[in-house]
């Protein structure tokens, strides 16, 4: 039980914590490509309708234009609240 109330405390403190948000986006966009570097064309070896093949490459041609873009957003915000954190002295979320 009391290791069910570290974990709670845990997942708590960093779900709440403001780096968060961006740090899931940027590891979703480097989990995203690395999947992609090990099966990315995986589908075009598949017998499917046409149909289905177009709507996947369209699916993944907006992924891989918008992932890029996202991660960019997502460092640029990370590195903009380190630096304003770092500069103001500010208390960490951790040592809170």
């Amino acid at each position: 039980m009391k290791t069910l109330s570290i974990l709670q405390r845990t997942v708590k403190s960093t779900v709440t914590n403001e780096y968060f948000p961006s740090a899931a986006v940027l590891a979703g966009v480097v989990l995203f490509w690395g999947i992609g570097l090990f099966g990315g064309l995986s589908l075009l070896s598949n017998h499917q309708t046409l149909l289905t093949t177009l709507s996947w490459l369209l699916f993944v041609y907006a992924a891989a234009v918008l992932t890029p873009l996202a991660g960019l957003v997502a460092a640029v915000d990370l590195s903009r609240r380190w630096l304003r954190n770092r500069a103001t002295g500010a208390p960490s979320a951790e040592s809170a």
